[in-house]
């Protein structure tokens, strides 16, 4: 169960559920989440500089108003190539869906264990459940 969060500059109701939807499709894509295992928060800001800051050519990548930071907490297990495979189809996801430029696109990956999941009732699930905890496969863990 990955949980996903995004910050998006100017962006209004329509965007954050274009950006949503991209993030969601490429986890699906590229690392094999299941198609319902969808949990977001989309946040809007619209105070540009007083509410996200950011270098706009750190690493020679020039970026502008049209940044989306986009964070995932998802279970450790996927290799270099499953995330640079999910970074990218992020990026080509959102210039599709919300005609967010790649270079406007930034991901961070929080990797954790299947103890620090809890889905509700004050129970770690994944911890519980032998059935649940699952190893990595070529396309990844399910969550």
């Amino acid at each position: 169960m990955p949980f996903v969060r995004i910050d998006a500059l100017g962006a209004d109701p329509e965007r954050l559920d274009a950006l949503g939807r991209a993030v969601h499709d490429a986890l699906v894509e590229a690392i094999g989440i299941p198609p319902d295992d969808r949990f977001q928060v989309l946040v809007g800001h619209d105070d540009t500089r007083n509410t996200l800051r950011y270098d706009s050519d750190y690493l020679g990548i020039h970026r502008d108003d049209g940044l989306v930071y986009v964070t995932i907490t998802l279970r450790s297990g996927r290799t270099p190539a499953q995330k640079q495979a999910l970074y990218r189809r992020i990026a080509e996801l959102a210039h599709a869906y919300a005609g967010t430029e790649p270079r406007n696109v930034f991901v961070n990956l929080i990797e954790n264990e299947p103890i620090n999941w809890s889905f509700g009732e004050g129970v770690a699930q994944y911890a519980d459940s032998p059935t649940a905890v699952d190893s990595p496969t070529p396309t990844g863990p399910s969550s």
